[in-house]
Order: C-alpha cells, then structure tokens, then sequence
C-alpha cells in the first residue's frame, strides 16, 4: 500500500474522490496528508472529516518560492509519502518538489492536453469552437501542464454547452479518471519513457 500526499488550492472535489476510492478499497493506499496553499480551500474540511492530517503553507509567508515548496517536501517526507498528487493546486511547481518528486507526483487537467493548458481549459474549448475535450492526468514536470501523459478521456463538447455545462461534465469524469491512474501507480504500472508513459 503506497502513502499518497495530496496538494490543493480550492473546493477538493477530487481530493474528495481520491478519498471516497481509497475507503472503497478501490486503490491500494491512503492518504496521508493533505496541504494547501490557501487556508480557505474547502478541501481541507474535506480532510478534516476524514481525519486525515492537513497543513497550511501560504506562499506570500516565505521569502521565496523555493523555501516555501522545502517546508511542502519536508512535509510530504515526514508523512513517508509516495506519490503526491495535485488536486485543483492553482501554482506552477518548482525545483524543489520536482527534484524529490519527479515522477511520483501527478496532476489532473480539464482538457485533452496537449490542447487548452492552463487556466481556464473549458471556456478555450467553447472559445476555439472544439468539439471534444476532455480530461487527462499527467506526470508533472517543469511546465505548465507539459508532462507524459497518464491517462485520457473524451468528453463532447455540445452545441449548447456553456463553460460551466461542460466544466460540470468534465468534472464526472476526473472523479473517475484520477483515480484510475492513481490506482496503475500504487500497483507499479506505469513506466515513463522519454514522453510516453507506458502502461504494462
């Protein structure tokens, strides 16, 4: 059973999924902590419920962004985490993280990268006039949404649909599929090859 450490910015509804296949016996692991950058995101009530342990790290407290993700590593180090996963984290990751957690850390995105990274991947899709979207989990690295590709699905983008009618669709399928890709890591399936991500 792997320890997952999960870094949030907002509401947590995928910390909460994560949460939900864990005590579902779904994935083979636990969560051993939750951190956030903002002491309002809801996800740490999410936390606190299920009384896993969280912490608070607010960037603007630390004179730089590198001592600020070293309190982060020595946090995720102390609760002997294996994997740490990005749940709605609003920040781009930087060298200390990466260089501890550099595929072990993955990230989930509103869209079917390498199309609409960033913010706001839902109003680019209605914006560009696509007709799919979707959501895919990553390995992180130094980019802003630029890692090897874990898993992807498909969502249509209808002719009706307003940024929040396909954010809503999306969001089903991210409680579905970060999971998923969480539960290849703890059993040792994924292998990362240059870009690829090999699943064997």
């Amino acid at each position: 059973m792997i320890k997952i450490g999960v870094i949030i910015s907002g509401r947590g509804s995928n910390l909460q999924a994560i949460i939900d296949a864990v005590e579902l016996g779904k994935i083979p692991a636990q969560v051993a902590v939750v951190i956030s950058n903002n002491p309002k995101a809801y996800g740490l009530e999410w936390a606190k419920k299920h009384n896993i342990p969280t912490k608070v790290y607010e960037p603007k407290k630390f004179p730089d962004k590198n001592t600020y993700e070293l309190e982060i590593v020595k946090t995720l180090r102390a609760h002997q985490v294996d994997l740490v996963c990005l749940a709605g984290y609003m920040r781009i990751v930087g060298e200390p993280l990466l260089q501890q957690y550099f595929g072990k850390m993955i990230n989930i995105h509103p869209a079917l990268l390498p199309s609409f990274p960033g913010l706001h991947s839902q109003k680019q899709a209605l914006d560009y006039g696509a007709k799919v979207s979707g959501v895919t989990v990553h390995f992180v690295d130094e980019g802003c949404d630029t890692g090897p590709i874990i898993l992807q699905t498909a969502v249509p983008v209808m002719q009706d649909d307003t940024e929040e009618t396909l954010s809503a669709r999306i969001l089903e399928q991210e409680h579905k599929l970060y999971p998923e890709a969480i539960k290849l890591f703890a059993e040792g399936k994924l292998k990362i090859e240059g870009r690829k991500v090999k699943i064997l």
